[in-house]
């Protein structure tokens, strides 16, 4: 696995690659694709979120899971689908969320790219995933890194918006400097959530954050 990642992701994040568990990121892979096993999202997007979302132009952090497991799913981007895809459940309800929080109403697919473009990082805490198996590559050493790339934004960055949805998400809090950043949380907008994430205005409360620092909100309507 060559990584292709954006420059100054690169220069952050240099000494992660260079560590043992990143090795074993790499021949996991590799040993994956020998045996024939089908991995998401396909090699050039692995590191989508980084090349999409640069590391000095990151404004909002939404921490998802692992990818989408089903064929043509995955992306590169927690929650986002290519434009063909079906939107996924969970999806659907962050779209009825925007809708509730801003008016803003959704679109006919599921791809956040516009999202990422304006500093969003769209972060999996796993970058990869076996075909049909959610979770299988969460012990192959990627949360060692996106927990790296969580606590050198809290480190290095100021007056971030960091999303936390769900348990899982809610764990990385603890990487995170709350007296410089912005901590959301709330319950995962998956419909096993029970509604539960809704009314959570994250949306609304993250441009109201971002103004108060001489940050330009986000624009969260989707065409």
């Amino acid at each position: 696995m060559n990584v292709s990642i954006e420059t100054s992701w690169r220069e952050v994040l240099q000494a992660e690659f260079d560590k043992p568990y990143f090795a074993n990121i790499r021949a996991s892979l590799i040993s994956a694709r020998n045996a024939g096993k089908i991995i998401y999202p396909p090699g050039p997007q692995i590191f989508n979120a980084f090349n999409s979302t640069p590391f000095d132009k990151v404004k909002v952090v939404i921490i998802g899971q692992d990818p989408y497991h089903g064929d043509g799913e995955a992306m590169g981007l927690c929650f986002s689908v290519p434009k063909n895809i079906k939107i996924p459940p969970s999806l659907q309800n962050i779209y009825k969320e925007l809708k509730a929080d801003l008016g803003l109403d959704p679109p006919a697919h599921g791809d956040l790219s516009a999202w990422a473009a304006q500093g969003v990082l769209l972060l999996n805490a796993s970058l990869t995933v076996e075909r049909n198996q959610a979770n299988s590559h969460k012990g192959i050493g990627w949360y060692t890194f996106t927990d790296a790339v969580i606590r050198l934004l809290s480190e290095h960055r100021n007056h971030l918006v960091f999303m936390l949805w769900g348990n899982f998400a809610k764990q990385k809090k603890e990487l995170i400097d709350t007296s410089r950043h912005l901590v959301l949380e709330a319950a995962h907008p998956s419909p096993l959530a029970g509604g539960a994430f809704f009314g959570c205005r994250h949306f609304s409360k993250a441009n109201a954050y971002l103004a108060t620092t001489g940050i330009d909100p986000v624009e969260w309507k989707i065409i």
